[in-house]
């Protein structure tokens, strides 16, 4: 079992996605999604940037229960939901089922959705990065606290000191056991599935 930790950058709902009582993460950080296994944790925390200041706050951790394609993900009605609906509410808007074959089975479809361009038409560039790994991570073992997640324990270290928030860009990885198990037992304690609103809905409501 491992621990990847990376930096939400923009917690709008969409990445991750932990609505309908599964978390997904089906777009951006394609080095997770290409290496994250079965029972492996994914910790998410909020940015440092000056409109956020969230450095070193849980946003989320998802223990990946299962793979998917994209082709599987959009074919499954059990994330019909997951689809995007632009002029739907907040929560449907920022659905993360987005990538479907196009009809001659060489290349992807983009649902208008938060990686499209503003006019709705399709992202070349978002196409490009998020396909570049056909897969998708599903939890029903989750926490999703956005905007409100307190602080991850300064215990939390492997045996060199490295703390397991992640700072910066791109991802750190952990396979310590007893820090894995620490991470857990805190991580219990915070209850599970959604719980609190992403960042950029705060920021909508005039919290911030």
């Amino acid at each position: 079992m491992k621990l990847h930790s990376y930096v939400v950058r923009y917690d709008s709902g969409f990445a991750p996605n932990p609505f309908y009582g599964v978390c997904t993460l089906a777009t951006c950080k394609p080095g997770i999604r290409k290496t994250a296994s079965i029972g492996d944790w994914i910790v998410g925390s909020g940015s440092g940037d000056r409109g956020v200041r969230r450095a070193g706050h849980l946003v989320y951790a998802m223990r990946v229960t299962e793979t998917l394609t994209f082709e599987q993900y959009s074919a499954d009605p059990r994330f019909e939901k997951k689809k995007p609906f632009r002029n739907g509410s907040r929560r449907q808007s920022c659905g993360d089922n987005i990538y479907f074959p196009n009809v001659s089975g060489n290349g992807w479809n983009q649902r208008d959705s938060f990686h499209s361009n503003v006019d709705g038409t399709a992202s070349q560039a978002h196409i490009t990065r998020d396909t570049g790994v056909n897969r998708v991570l599903v939890s029903d073992d989750f926490v999703y606290l956005g905007g409100y997640g307190p602080s991850l324990p300064s215990t939390l270290r492997d045996s060199k000191g490295k703390h397991i928030c992640k700072a910066g860009i791109g991802r750190a990885v952990f396979d310590e056991q007893p820090l894995i198990a620490q991470f857990e037992q805190w991580i219990r304690s915070l209850g599970s599935g959604y719980q609190e609103a992403p960042f950029e809905w705060r920021k909508l409501r005039g919290m911030i």
